[in-house]
């Protein structure tokens, strides 16, 4: 475990050595924060200072709740300790936690797990980040909407500068990712993330990683525990000056990824006990979140609606005629499919949207129709005297057809990233 220790007056190097070890979670602990943003750092004297002071005026003029700023030292071999101090005593709400250990992970375990605030942040010591992002980011937190939110340079609307080599190992982790552990946020890496203190308390007794693939392993263990990830696009600019060794740091998270990989197959991870405790229990039982889980539960709508289809086409058939039946049949449970969808596939709650979606669902509807007539058309072409029970047969299949565009085409509508 390392040693924390918070911020006291003699800035020396003989001032600092006889500092006594606080114990963690007892620091700052008389004003009631909303907000902790952690700024771990290693040998970064000389840039501190300019980021804790924007950072700072930043937070008193944009912010609207008490926020502090965690300088998180992890084993600085230079100043930087003495200068996270001297900036504690000059700036309100500046506090200052050392470890002897190096390690950016460790750093913001320790950080995060001794703070008080409701929800947690970090932010790299460029501050590459623009930090209009930084509501963006925690607002959905602090209403209690979301559990973990991230900035992403990977997104469609975020503006990002940085070199094609950095863009392409940062693009190649990420396919990686969603390759090897399913993950569907986008960007793993940026040092721009958030997190309910609440949840942060569960998940991190859980992360392994002190370095860089701390985040990478944080983020997949929320998501296969069913938290909500929120992403904000971001403007980021790259640091030149940045001492991260790229292919020392890719290694290192491909290990990660081989080790946490292996450890959600063999059930090292709690993934259900997690989900219990945090209340993201599977809507339900043995059906899991994920895409998996979106198939198996459009599966059990899909029969029902098949099913739904059946009875009223049959029910239909003598009175309106094949075409008119499977018309009336098929529009009916359309609705129906695209209400259930919504809510339980998908777990979209409220009336909001509810129109666009329904006009989204008749226009896969106009396809399924399209696909179910024609089969219709074509077989009486063959044998006008056919059975309602053959009609009914190569409508199913046609269906099952349909089926797969419609699951394909509603969870673009209801979103990718739900569930």
């Amino acid at each position: 475990m390392f040693d924390a220790m918070t911020e006291l007056a003699g800035p020396g190097p003989a001032e600092l050595a006889a500092c006594p070890t606080a114990p963690v979670g007892k620091r700052d602990a008389a004003r009631d924060y909303v907000l902790d943003i952690v700024i771990p750092v290693f040998d970064e004297e000389r840039d501190l200072p300019g980021s804790v002071r924007r950072l700072h005026h930043f937070l008193a003029t944009e912010v609207p709740y008490p926020a502090r700023i965690t300088v998180a030292d992890n084993a600085s071999t230079d100043g930087t300790l003495a200068v996270a101090r001297r900036l504690a005593r000059e700036l309100p709400d500046v506090d200052v936690i050392h470890l002897d250990a190096k390690g950016r992970g460790g750093a913001l375990r320790e950080a995060w797990m001794s703070s008080t605030a409701r929800v947690v942040a970090y932010m790299d010591v460029d501050l590459s980040t623009d930090l209009t992002a930084l509501m963006p980011l925690v607002a959905p937190l602090i209403s209690g909407h979301s559990d973990v939110a991230i900035g992403s340079r990977l997104s469609a609307s975020s503006r990002v500068v940085r070199g094609p080599k950095r863009e392409f190992v940062s693009r190649s982790y990420n396919l990686i990712l969603r390759g090897v552990l399913g993950a569907r946020f986008s960007d793993a890496q940026c040092g721009f993330k958030a997190i309910r203190a609440d949840v942060a308390h569960q998940l991190l007794p859980l992360v392994a990683d002190t370095g860089w693939f701390f985040d990478t392993e944080l983020l997949v263990i929320a998501e296969r525990a069913g938290l909500r990830i929120h992403e904000v696009p971001v403007d980021w600019i790259d640091d030149p000056d940045s001492r991260v060794d790229v292919l020392r740091t890719a290694v290192d998270d491909l290990k990660g990824c081989w080790r946490v990989g292996r450890a959600l197959a063999t059930g090292a991870l709690p993934v259900r006990e997690l989900q219990a405790s945090l209340g993201r229990e599977p809507l339900i039982p043995g059906v899991p979140h994920g895409m998996v889980g979106q198939l198996m539960r459009f599966g059990i709508v899909g029969v029902a609606s098949t099913l739904a289809y059946a009875l009223l086409y049959l029910m239909l058939h003598s009175t309106m005629g094949a075409q008119a039946a499977n018309l009336t049949a098929l529009l009916l449970t359309a609705i129906a499919n695209t209400a259930a969808n919504r809510a339980f596939t998908f777990g979209i709650r409220g009336r909001g949207g509810v129109a666009r979606h329904q006009m989204h669902g008749l226009a896969v509807f106009a396809f399924g129709l399209a696909i179910t007539s024609g089969s219709l058309y074509v077989l009486h072409r063959f044998d006008p005297t056919v059975g309602k029970v053959v009609e009914l047969s190569i409508l199913v299949v046609a269906n099952l057809v349909a089926t797969v565009v419609r699951f394909v085409a509603l969870r673009r509508v209801f979103g990718v990233h739900r569930m």
